[in-house]
């Protein structure tokens, strides 16, 4: 029994007392708070650079195909090949620079069934892209690439030209 009325015995709720699991000795106040944000920035910073380099990598898909689109739609206006190549790779240039790509990281190839100047004939263009890692491209010396995005068009060359 307590000696007195303000010493009360500790209470027991299934076999622990009030006291059990409680450290005396040293404050641990805020290190929760501290935990988490560490634990929080730690999973987040993969989550993003993930979420950055899919877009970047989309970015570069939707790039491809319009420089193979304009590439192609280019080609078949010229009645010369010197001068359709020429205006095909600066339609690549423009479209892949446009959605905020290197230029250099973009390779044009153009194929033709018959003959390329010739009246009905499929001109196929097909443009390849390599896409760099968000952040690290900015390292100079540094090129790791994502993936290489490729996408192709075709387009009829015209009866008159």
């Amino acid at each position: 029994m307590p000696s007195s009325p303000d010493e009360h015995p500790p209470r027991s709720v299934g076999g622990l007392t009030a006291t059990d699991g409680l450290t005396t000795g040293g404050s641990e106040e805020g290190s929760a708070i501290v935990e988490f944000i560490f634990l929080a920035v730690l999973l987040m910073v993969p989550v993003i650079y993930l979420i950055l380099t899919v877009g970047q990598v989309q970015g570069g898909a939707y790039a491809a195909v319009g420089a193979a689109d304009q590439a192609a739609k280019v080609f078949v206006l010229h009645k010369d090949l010197p001068s359709a190549q020429q205006s095909a790779e600066q339609a690549v240039r423009l479209a892949v620079q446009d959605m905020g790509f290197d230029p250099d990281a973009a390779t044009l190839s153009i194929s033709c069934d018959p003959g390329c100047s010739t009246a009905g004939a499929i001109v196929r263009a097909r443009v390849q892209l390599r896409v760099e890692l968000p952040v690290v491209g900015a390292v100079p010396g540094v090129n790791l690439t994502a993936a290489t995005v490729d996408s192709s068009a075709m387009q009829k060359v015209g009866r008159f030209k």
